[in-house]
């Protein structure tokens, strides 16, 4: 048995590093801010904990540009560091001195470590070829130190001549990282990932207009220069609810998303300590149909320093849909925060933010059923959605979920079961729910239904053929039909059918006339004992086809895209047209007549368009 320890080359540490430790070159500038708020966090804990006498001061951070120099620079005010403290902290790579802080100081930090790994200080050799560090310790009698590396294992520690605590980082920025050098490039950086830090990040300044007095007493305008602060230090959602308004979380929401002109229906406030530390604002968009449109606005971040916008292994995936920020210092990440690692606080905090939304939804309905109706519409995809993916939600959304009828009438599932009559049955005894996915291009089938006594649904969003499977397999015996499918007009309410004006002779006639007129490949014809109110003649399709292209198109595969579309052509042979078509003798006249007849059905069922759609305009101009 041969023992020993592993031989690290720290020849090899930087090029690791460089290339492959962090997956976006970009968040050097996250990971030096975040250790400097870490470094203000630390001194006001000191105070805190009595340990530190000194003034205390204002505590910011201040970045600085100088491209003459071709230097980026990441000033704090905070604890600063000995010698020795740079070298226990600095030159022994991933000795990260937050482990040791958080045991010492557990019950008196008031911010949070944001930094864990000790690995973020040297992210920035990313992108420069020297980095420098000058410092000053809190500590009495401290002297200042600096400490010097040009992106191999060798350092320099010596004098420095900072006058004042903290830590100055700089930056030499390498030949092929010059655009860390160009100032909107910075903000953009300090926008994305330091808009809520806790202690005010400077970077440069802005002007802006007072009004002051002149010697006569009279007001001008003047333009003043000040520091730009960059960053909110108290975002609403690392506040207690019952200190916010309306107006506070609204306001916060055009903070979030400064290009949307649209207002969140409503939101949830998460505020949890036990048994994970998770705080956020979830917001409810409306949500159009594009649901990629939708996703990826929920913000991930980590003692309010931003991380992904990507949370989908963090929430379940219809939860994407909802705006707003999710903060949790629990949630494991790797060392370079981009990436989620397998831990059971993950799946516990998305259950937590499921069974939040259900709530929220619920008290939403139980208070106020009108209010909620009106919001309907524009929610109704995300619930839908849920119900479909997450069984779990699915089982609190029955009490909730809402179905519209093209009335405008809203029930709840059970509600809706008691409405409608159980006379309105298939061949298999299910009852049937009928829907329009559009009753104004499907008006006439609509009419048709609603004069027979059926109540019709009004379905319309691009998940609903996904959503109505749901409903069939969850509850028993009901199926879905659209309007203008081809079993809808067989759910007669009568005790008996309706006799036929026609023979059986007349119908073959007709029927052979009506083929030599339509492509056969496309459109069976049947001829049907409906009422002289229906239709003399209507486009129907088969619902399990329909539906079934219709999720494949949506789930992107399209896999039902190249069959053929398949469509039965009902003739009513009780229609006054159609028995007077039957008797017509002149056969141009009786052509001329069915392709009237064929194309009025397609027109409706938005079937006829290019040439069949001229001809049909100049044959009906002709009727005149």
């Amino acid at each position: 048995m041969q023992k020993g320890k592993i031989n690290v080359q720290t020849e090899n540490i930087f090029p690791i590093i460089k290339k492959f430790l962090y997956s976006d070159q970009e968040i050097f500038l996250r990971e030096l801010i975040s250790n400097a708020v870490d470094a203000t966090q630390k001194i006001k804990t000191l105070v805190s904990a009595g340990d530190y006498k000194g003034k205390l001061g204002d505590l910011y951070i201040e970045v600085k540009l100088d491209p003459k120099a071709k230097t980026l620079t990441v000033s704090d005010n905070g604890i600063g560091m000995t010698a020795d403290e740079l070298d226990r902290y600095i030159n022994q790579i991933a000795f990260s001195s937050a482990e040791e802080w958080i045991a010492k100081y557990k019950d008196k930090d008031e911010g949070g470590m944001i930094g864990h790994f000790g690995l973020g200080f040297y992210s920035s050799f990313m992108v420069a070829k020297k980095v420098e560090i000058h410092t000053l310790s809190y500590r009495k009698n401290a002297k200042p130190v600096k400490w010097e590396c040009k992106g191999t294992p060798e350092f320099t520690i010596s004098d420095s001549k900072r006058k004042k605590r903290g830590t100055d980082v700089v930056l030499h920025i390498a030949d092929d990282s010059q655009e860390f050098l160009e100032e909107q490039r910075i903000l953009d950086l300090l926008k994305k990932y330091c808009k809520f830090l806790p202690v005010e990040i400077i970077f440069g300044t802005e002007k802006e207009t007072k009004k002051e007095k002149d010697k006569e007493g009279k007001e001008k305008d003047i333009t003043v220069e000040k520091p730009r602060i960059i960053n909110n230090t108290r975002p609403a959602w690392t506040q207690k609810p019952a200190g916010l308004k309306d107006e506070d979380y609204k306001s916060f929401y055009r903070e979030l998303y400064p290009l949307s002109f649209d207002e969140p229906l409503f939101h949830i406030h998460l505020n949890v300590d036990y048994p994970f530390n998770l705080t956020g604002i979830l917001y409810f968009p409306k949500v159009k149909h594009n649901l990629e449109v939708q996703k990826d606005k929920i913000q991930l971040y980590c003692n309010q320093v931003f991380v992904t916008d990507s949370v989908e292994d963090i929430v379940p995936d219809f939860l994407t849909l909802l705006h707003g920020v999710i903060d949790s210092p629990d949630i494991p990440l790797n060392v370079s925060r981009s990436f989620l690692q397998n831990d059971s606080n993950v799946k516990k905090i998305s259950g937590h933010i499921t069974k939040k939304v259900a709530d929220k939804l619920e008290e939403l309905f139980k208070n106020n059923r009108k209010d909620f109706e009106k919001k309907w519409d524009d929610i109704k995809i995300f619930i839908q959605y849920g119900m479909i993916s997450d069984e779990k939600f699915r089982e609190r959304a029955k009490k909730f979920c809402l179905l519209k009828n093209v009335d405008k009438k809203y029930f709840t599932i059970d509600e809706y079961k008691r409405h409608i009559s159980t006379n309105q049955t298939d061949k298999d005894k299910k009852v049937v729910h009928i829907y329009s996915t559009n009753p104004e291009e499907q008006h006439s089938y609509v009419d048709a239904a609603k004069e027979r006594g059926y109540d019709v649904l009004w379905f319309d969003t691009l998940i609903d053929s996904h959503f109505i499977n749901m409903l069939e397999s969850e509850f028993e015996n009901i199926s879905f039909v659209r309007v203008d499918a081809d079993v809808v007009d067989k759910l007669v309410k009568k005790e008996e059918d309706l006799p036929s004006k026609l023979s059986d002779k007349e119908k073959d006639k007709l029927k052979e006339d009506f083929e030599k007129l339509v492509d056969k490949q496309k459109f069976n014809i049947t001829f049907e004992n409906l009422s002289e109110d229906d239709m003399p003649v209507s486009i129907t399709q088969p619902e399990f086809m329909r539906r079934m292209k219709d999720m494949s198109a949506l789930g992107g595969m399209n896999y039902m895209g190249n069959l053929p579309e398949n469509y039965t052509l009902v003739v009513n042979s009780n229609h006054p047209v159609i028995t007077k078509l039957a008797n017509e003798k002149e056969n141009s006249k009786k052509e001329n007549n069915i392709n009237q007849l064929i194309d009025l059905a397609m027109l409706s069922k938005n079937l006829l368009k290019g040439e069949k759609l001229t001809s049909f305009i100049k044959r009906s101009v002709d009727l005149f």
